[in-house]
């Protein structure tokens, strides 16, 4: 039987790094809003002799994404999703970031966990930034009601964006939704097992993509500069530990979140305890 891997955020740079590898032993079902680039991603890979689906579509559309897991179920077994699709906190309003990342998310989650065959492995997409802000800021209580109303989840995420100041609130709705995201991964973890899927979540620090370029000049450069490895992480680097993660290899992986950032919140938390201790 044809095994298939979904990749959400297909057209994005580590979305289609993602596809091109594991599309090596898999059919690979790419979706993403942005037809033209969805287009253009599945053609380089069809040049690279790969089976490659494309499948325009919202995150947040609960049809768009059951849609989509139909179509893959109909090529074959699915055998991952590994969900890339997300905006940074140049891209749009504090509303749009929440939406996308946190709802996204968790309409894909949820589809993935009600459609899934046994074995399958869901490895979403969270951020350095999940890492970064101090608990006490993060509404971490409210992230449970995301399953049950989502309105009042959202809600509640708008009220935690607001106590910074207008020009911060794109910064923190990322850092919001993206710890959200690490949550899901891990909080989920023994429902899905119960299934006998796997959940997991990779935490990427600035990477050498579009998107990642977008915040270069909003910190994340200055960051770079400080860390243990002083460059930017590449979209292969970022796909391969997606691929592993979401294949037999990890078999044993799941309710975790992998930081793969350079050493940056490392970096960042020694040099705070040799502040603090003078």
């Amino acid at each position: 039987m044809t095994r298939v891997s979904v990749i959400t955020g297909g057209a994005g740079g580590m979305g289609a790094a993602a596809a091109a590898i594991v599309g090596r032993d898999h059919t690979v079902v790419l979706f993403d809003v942005r037809k033209d680039r969805l287009a253009a991603a599945r053609d380089a890979l069809d040049t690279q002799g790969l089976t490659v689906t494309a499948v325009p579509g919202d995150v947040t559309d609960a049809a768009a994404v059951a849609a989509l897991l139909r179509t893959a179920t109909d090529l074959g077994t699915v055998a991952s999703v590994i969900h890339t699709a997300g905006v940074s906190p140049s891209m749009g309003d504090a509303d749009y970031i929440l939406r996308t990342n946190a709802i996204g998310t968790l309409t894909v989650g949820e589809e993935f966990f009600r459609v899934a065959p046994e074995g399958a492995a869901l490895v979403n997409v969270a951020s350095m930034a999940a890492h970064m802000l101090p608990e006490a800021v993060v509404p971490t209580a409210a992230f449970p009601l995301a399953l049950e109303e989502p309105g009042s989840f959202l809600e509640q995420m708008h009220a935690a964006c607001e106590l910074a100041p207008i020009d911060a609130r794109s910064g923190l709705a990322y850092a919001l939704s993206k710890s959200f995201v690490r949550w899901y991964s891990t909080a989920q973890a023994e429902r899905f097992t119960g299934r006998g899927l796997r959940i997991l979540s990779v935490s990427p620090g600035s990477t050498d993509t579009e998107m990642g370029r977008l915040e270069e000049q909003a910190g994340a450069g200055a960051m770079v500069a400080d860390a243990a490895v002083p460059r930017w992480g590449t979209a292969e680097e970022m796909a391969e530990l997606l691929a592993f993660c979401a294949g037999p290899r990890a078999g044993y992986l799941t309710g975790t979140d992998i930081l793969n950032d350079g050493g940056v919140i490392a970096s960042m938390t020694e040099r705070a305890r040799r502040a603090a201790a003078g």
